[in-house]
């Protein structure tokens, strides 16, 4: 059996209807895993989640709309997921937010609690929901996707650079309070990727040009570079493997 074998596995993958969760869970379902789309609209997860089942057999997707700041709503998806296919084996939080670019001593205090709620708190929640079934079960991976930013500071993403090493302490801790229960839980941190998150970053020609010549690897990432990562830390191949933290960023923070 392949060390990257899925099969029978359920996922949830929030922010899965575009971007890195959507190839996220493209090549989860790839690898056998039975695949829950969720993002805020459930036409565009019923799109990812019918795309799948069509590449990969019917029943590899399902689509389960829910906002990563509403705690009820992701109470709804965990229940639902599990009254249609079973309990979560992998869970990856992926969905974030970033509504300010500036200097930090200009955003407003809403703003940044919205960062910080959903970027942080929405992952708390996510993995206290995964976690009885996983430790029931004595097996689980979660995988919180960060970034790069929580390695440096920035004079545009600030608050978000905060929230995404706040994420990495995240992971620790539970990594170690869960490691006894057979439940891994890692984070990936991601190098600009060209998403429509990231688009503020990437669109400009010039801009992007300059960033991509500072870059070893002189590219920055697509969704797909980022998923490779994903399966691994869920699948077997990483089962020694917790509390870390995976750069994958094209060489950009060495």
């Amino acid at each position: 059996m392949s060390l990257f074998d899925l099969t029978g596995k359920v996922a949830i993958i929030t922010g899965s209807s575009r971007g890195i969760g959507k190839a996220i869970a493209q090549q989860l379902a790839a690898h056998g895993a039975k695949v829950v789309i969720s993002s805020r609209k459930q036409d565009a997860c019923d799109d990812v989640a019918a795309a799948i089942n069509a590449e990969y057999g019917e029943g590899s997707a399902i689509a389960i709309a829910a906002s990563i700041s509403e705690k009820a709503q992701l109470q709804d998806l965990f229940a639902r997921t599990k009254e249609q296919l079973g309990a979560v084996d992998i869970l990856v939080c992926n969905a974030a937010s970033n509504p300010y670019y500036g200097s930090m001593d200009g955003i407003e205090d809403e703003q940044f609690r919205k960062v910080l709620d959903n970027n942080i708190l929405s992952n708390h929640w996510l993995i206290q929901l995964a976690l009885p079934d996983m430790r029931e079960k004595q097996d689980g991976a979660i995988i919180v996707i960060s970034s790069i930013g929580g390695l440096r500071g920035s004079t545009t993403i600030g608050a978000y650079n905060v929230s995404k090493a706040a994420d990495f302490q995240l992971v620790r801790n539970y990594a170690v309070e869960n490691g006894q229960h057979g439940v891994r839980i890692n984070a990936i941190a991601p190098g600009l990727v060209k998403t429509d998150f990231a688009k503020a970053l990437w669109e400009n020609p010039k801009a992007r040009e300059r960033v991509e010549g500072q870059l070893p690897m002189r590219r920055i990432g697509e969704p797909e570079d980022i998923a490779g990562g994903a399966v691994y830390l869920a699948s077997p191949a990483a089962r020694w493997t917790t509390g870390q933290m995976v750069v994958i960023d094209g060489g950009a923070t060495i």
